[in-house]
This record gives C-alpha cells, structure tokens and sequence, in this order.
C-alpha cells in the first residue's frame, strides 16, 4: 500500500490514535525522508506526541506541536505550523487528532484545504474494548460524529484491539469477526491490524496489513 502524503488517525477517546500515529510515522522514516508527526490533539492535555519527542527525533520524525505541550499552559488549539503539515508537498505528514467529534474539528476548520484531494487519508482507528465502541451500532455513531465535525469522510479502518500492555495474541483474535462486520457495514477497507511487537499472530488478509506496534512507556491504547 502506498502511503497517503497526509495520514489523519481519528477515532473514540482512548483508542490508541496517539501510539498507532507514532509508529506509524516511525515506520515511514525508515523508507521515507522528510516525514512529520502533526499534533493536532486539542482535547487531551495529558497524553500528546510531544511525550514522544526523543524517540521521533532519533528516528528521524519531525514533530509539529504546539510550544505549549507539556507545560502548564493549554491553548486548546492546534500548533501555528499546521498548515505546513497539509501544504508542503516536501512533507509527508501523519495527524493525530484528539477523540470523537470534540478532537476532530481541529481537522475540520482546514476541511476545504483538504477536500477533494486524493493525497489525503482518514482512518477510523478502533479498539472495541472501548466504552461506546463494543459494538457495530456505537461504531457506527462514532464514524457519523467524527465526520461530520472534521467535514471528510473515513478512507479506511485502522484494528488497533487491545488491552494496553498485557494485550495477548487470543485478546487481538477475538475482535476479528466484529472489524470484518464493521469494515462490510461501513464499506471501508481495514488497512492494518496493530499487533504488540513480540506477539505472535497471523492477521487475515482482509483486516490489512500486520502492523507492529511497539509500546512506547508501556502504552498501547492511547
């Protein structure tokens, strides 16, 4: 699959947007230069990629955040250099919006830089031990509501199933029938399982791509 030149990671509080966004742009700088990780999380002061600041800058991921982050000052609004993030064509970006309706009208008020454009990817990232997500129906109201504040519409689906750090394999495998329903259901395409690395489990083809995910301070499904 070849990536989008913008990846927005979206999705209900608490379903790891935060950790797939980061190794997935991780994972894009090792084929890629010039690849940036764009905070645009505007609900949750308290987990942000800039806590992942080190390991992004070794692995050679700019990070677009606000000079705020990680202090005790919150301005609730994404970082000035976010349109850097959707114009120049030198970078490919990855966006990590906060959860639900709230976190993606970050995204929204740039929606008509945005619109029409076939360089852009949003995926719905899922994890149905969620509240509010343990079901197609709440799944569902979920993709509606984010929707419709960011004004795009969801390209594909990101299983991000787990339960933190403890995930085993059987937890992942347990979920694959109800992401195969709400990929028929939502007619979107499920473009990667995150899989804890070290986790031994073959993905179906039809849930995507097998994607490591590596537990950064023990976080998974944030």
């Amino acid at each position: 699959m070849e990536p989008a030149r913008i990846t927005i990671f979206a999705g209900h509080y608490g379903s790891g947007k935060t950790t797939a966004a980061v190794n997935y742009a991780l994972s894009l700088a090792r084929v890629r230069q010039n690849v940036a990780l764009c905070d645009m999380d505007i609900v949750n002061p308290y987990f942000r990629t800039a806590d992942f600041a080190g390991i992004l800058a070794q692995g050679g991921v700019e990070l677009i955040s606000s000079p705020y982050a990680n202090t005790n000052v919150e301005l609730y609004l994404p970082p000035v250099e976010a349109l850097r993030a959707f114009d120049d064509p030198r970078l490919t970006s990855v966006i990590d919006l906060g959860g639900d309706d709230c976190g993606a009208l970050a995204i929204g008020r740039y929606a008509s830089r945005l619109q029409g454009r076939g360089d852009v990817a949003l995926w719905m990232v899922v994890n149905p031990y969620r509240p509010l997500t343990r079901d197609i129906a709440g799944l569902r109201a979920i993709r509606g509501e984010i929707e419709a504040a960011a004004r795009l519409r969801f390209t594909g689906i990101v299983n991000n199933t787990n339960l933190g750090g403890v995930t085993t394999a059987e937890d992942i495998a347990s979920h694959f029938v109800l992401v195969r329903e709400l990929s028929d259901t939502l007619e979107l395409p499920v473009v990667m399982t995150c899989v804890k690395a070290g986790i031994a489990l073959d993905v179906p083809p039809e849930l995507g791509e097998r994607f490591d995910v590596e537990c950064y301070g023990n976080r998974f499904g944030v």
